[in-house]
C-alpha cells in the first residue's frame, strides 16, 4: 500500500519535522509492504497543482500534516481530492485538528481519520494494520490511542456516505519516548537550501493561556548522546541553519549547556542554531559561554510578549522580568548572538496605548529584530475559553486571529498592522541600522516613530503597492524630512543614510539625494586596483567613522571603503575601511 504524507509550508525554505519524522519513525519498525512517501509544497503554490501532483502520486491512503498556516489549504484539497479519488482514505493530523477531532469529523465528511497528539507510534500501528488487514483495519483499532475515527465502513474499505456514521474518539495519543524516534536527515539532498528543524525534547514546563504547549506541563528530553550524534550530521553536512523546535530550549540548565558547549566545540564555521528560551533562566555561566562562540553560531528567540505585569500573570506568563532585561543586556553585550525579542497584540489588560509602552520597553534592548505578532486564540487553549471574558472577537478561520478586546477595537489593530509592516521593512531587515540609531531620539519615544511613519506612510497611499529597495530608502529619506529638527540636518541624514544604503550591497543604483563623487574617481583608481571590483568608495560630509562607532556627528570629509568580500557575521555590512581629511571641526 502506498501511503503519502503531505506536508504544506509556509514558505519554500521550511521543512516539515512531522510528517519526515513519522516516516522515518514507520520505516525503522519494518513496514515491509508499505510504501511511505512525502509530498512538500507551499502555501503559495496553486491549490490545482498540489491537487495534480497528489493524484498522480497515486496515494492508497492520503494524510496531512494540519497548522494554523495550511488548514485552509489542506481543507480545499482533502474535499476535491475525495471528489476524484473518494475511495482513498484521507487522514488528518497536526496541531490544528487534534484537539477538536470531533469536530473536524462531523464538519468535513470527506475525512475518515484525525490523529490526536503525537503521531509517531499511531501512524506506524495505522501502517501496520493496514498491511496485515487492509480489508477491514477498524476491529484492529478501536483501542489504539490517538485516533478519532468514523465506525461505519463498507467491505471495500470506503467509508459509507452516511449520516449516521459514528464517530469514536480513543484520545490523545500517548507521549513517545524521544530516544526511540530516529534521526529524519540521513540523507540532506532533499533538504539542500531549506532550514532544517531539530526537537531535543517535547512539551513545556510552562501553562501561557494562548498557547497550545500549556495542555502539557511536562518536558521530555532525548538523551545527549543521540543528540550528540545527531548534531554531527549537521555539522558534517554544513547545512546553513538548524531550528530547534524545542518549546523552551533551557528549561532545564544541564541539557541546553551540554549542547551549546557541543556546538561551541565542534563548530564548523558554517552552521547556525537557533534557540526558544526563556530568558529569566538564563544565569552568569551560559553567558560567559556565549562569549566564547563564533559571531552567529548561535540565535536567541525570547518571548517577552509584554512587559505589562497585570498582563502577564492574567497569561499565567510568570517570569522574573528584572532577570530577563538584565540577561538581554548581557547577551547584547557579548557581541556574538543573534537576539530576537517577541511581542504579542491583544492580551489581555493592554490597550493600545499600554502596548506602545511594551514596544518601547522591548525595543530599547536594540534586539536584532522585534517581533510584533497578534494574538491567536487557538483551540483548546484557557484563552479561547475566557474569550467571553475578555471581549475577545476573533476570526472564524485559522489562523483565530484576534479582532478586537475590551481593551483594543479593531482600529488599534489595524493601526498595529501597519506599524508591523514598518517595522519588519525597516528595522527588522537590518537594512537602515545607523539611520534609526540617529533619527529614532527625535521623536518622544521608538513607538511614536514608527507610528507617525506607518500613519505618513499610510497617509500617502504607499501601503498600497510594493516597492523596491530603492523606494523603500527615498521613502524613508521623505518620511525624515517632515520633522522640523531632522529637516535643517538633511546632509547629515542623507550621508547617514547613504552608508546604510551601501552597507549592505554593492549597488549599481544611487539614490538620487546622494552627492556627486565624479571629482574623486580618479584619486580612488588604485584602491580600486587592490581590492578589485567587491567594493565600493563612497565621500561624506561627516566622520563616519565616529558616527558608527560612538555616535558622534562630527563635520568632517571622511572616505570609506565598504569591502563585499569581508561581511559581519550578525548584521551582514561590508567591512568599513575608513579616512578622512583635515581635523575633526
Amino acid at each position: 500500500m502506498r501511503f503519502v504524507l503531505c506536508a504544506i509550508n509556509a514558505k519554500y525554505i521550511h521543512s516539515n519535522l512531522a510528517v519526515h519524522s513519522l516516516k522515518a519513525y514507520a520505516d525503522s519498525r519494518g513496514t515491509e509492504n508499505a510504501e511511505i512517501l512525502v509530498k512538500e509544497y507551499t502555501i503559495n503554490q496553486y491549490t490545482d497543482d498540489i491537487l495534480a501532483d497528489l493524484y498522480e502520486a497515486d496515494p492508497d491512503v492520503l494524510i496531512f500534516s494540519c497548522y494554523l498556516w495550511n488548514i485552509n489549504h489542506v481543507n480545499v484539497l482533502a474535499r476535491e481530492f475525495h471528489k476524484i479519488r473518494p475511495s482513498v482514505p484521507i487522514w488528518l493530523g497536526g496541531p490544528e485538528v487534534s484537539y477538536d477531532a470531533d469536530d473536524v469529523l462531523k464538519t468535513h465528511p470527506e475525512v475518515d481519520m484525525v490523529m490526536r497528539g503525537e503521531g509517531e507510534v499511531t501512524f506506524s500501528k495505522l501502517v501496520e494494520t493496514y498491511e496485515t488487514s487492509p480489508s477491514d483495519p477498524w476491529g484492529r483499532l478501536a483501542l489504539l490511542p490517538g485516533i478519532a475515527w468514523r465506525n461505519k465502513i463498507s467491505g471495500n474499505n470506503k467509508r459509507e456516505e452516511t449520516e449516521e456514521a459514528e464517530i469514536i474518539d480513543n484520545g490523545m495519543a500517548l507521549p513517545v519516548d524521544l530516544d526511540h524516534l530516529p534521526f529524519v536527515y540521513h540523507d540532506m539532498e532533499p533538504f539542500r537550501n531549506k532550514i532544517l528543524y531539530y526537537e531535543s525534547s517535547r512539551g513545556c514546563p510552562y501553562h501561557c493561556s494562548y498557547c497550545l504547549s500549556s495542555l502539557d506541563g511536562s518536558v521530555r528530553f532525548r538523551s545527549l548522546d543521540l543528540v550528540r550524534k545527531d548534531l554531527d550530521a549537521f555539522l558534517q553536512a554544513e547545512v546553513p541553519q538548524v531550528k530547534f523546535v524545542d518549546r523552551t530550549f533551557n528549561c532545564r540548565k544541564d541539557h541546553a549547556m551540554a549542547i551549546w558547549n557541543y556546538i561551541n566545540e565542534k563548530d564548523n564555521g558554517v552552521t547556525n542554531f537557533h534557540f526558544e528560551i526563556a530568558g529569566d533562566l538564563l544565569d552568569q555561566e551560559e553567558i560567559a559561554l556565549f562569549e566564547t562562540m563564533r559571531p552567529g553560531l548561535i540565535q536567541l528567540e525570547i518571548g517577552l510578549q509584554s512587559t505589562n505585569q497585570a498582563t502577564l500573570e492574567e497569561i499565567r506568563r510568570v517570569v522574573d522580568a528584572g532577570k530577563v532585561i538584565s540577561n538581554i543586556i548581557a547577551v547584547r553585550q557579548t557581541g556574538k548572538v543573534h537576539q530576537h525579542l517577541d511581542l504579542i497584540a491583544g492580551l489581555p489588560f493592554e490597550n493600545y496605548e499600554r502596548f506602545g509602552r511594551s514596544f518601547t520597553e522591548a525595543f530599547i534592548f536594540l534586539p536584532d529584530q522585534l517581533q510584533l505578532g497578534f494574538l491567536k486564540v487557538l483551540k483548546g487553549t484557557m484563552m479561547r475559553d475566557k474569550a467571553t471574558d475578555y471581549g475577545l472577537v476573533y476570526r472564524d478561520r485559522a489562523p483565530y486571529e484576534v479582532l478586537s478586546t475590551k481593551w483594543m477595537t479593531y482600529g488599534d489593530l489595524i493601526r498595529l498592522k501597519r506599524i508591523e509592516a514598518i517595522l519588519e521593512t525597516y528595522y527588522n531587515s537590518g537594512q537602515y541600522p545607523y539611520t534609526l540609531k540617529y533619527a529614532i531620539p527625535f521623536y518622544a519615544t521608538p513607538f511614536d516613530f514608527f507610528e507617525q511613519f506607518a500613519d505618513w506612510y499610510h497617509e500617502q497611499g504607499h501601503d498600497r503597492r510594493n516597492h523596491s529597495r530603492m523606494e523603500k530608502c527615498n521613502l524613508l529619506h521623505d518620511f525624515l524630512m517632515t520633522h522640523p529638527e531632522l529637516a535643517p540636518q538633511k546632509d547629515v541624514v542623507e550621508d547617514i543614510l547613504l552608508y546604510d544604503w551601501y552597507c549592505k550591497e554593492k549597488s549599481k543604483i544611487r539614490p538620487p539625494w546622494a552627492r556627486d563623487n565624479s571629482d574623486y574617481k580618479k584619486e580612488w583608481k588604485l584602491i580600486f586596483r587592490k581590492y578589485g571590483r567587491h567594493c565600493h568608495i563612497e565621500r561624506f560630509g561627516i566622520d563616519m567613522q565616529k558616527l558608527t562607532a560612538y555616535g558622534e556627528v562630527c563635520h568632517d570629509i571622511s572616505f570609506c571603503l565598504f569591502d563585499y568580500e569581508d561581511l559581519h557575521p550578525l548584521t551582514g555590512e561590508a567591512q568599513g575601511h575608513f579616512w578622512r581629511e583635515g581635523d575633526c571641526t
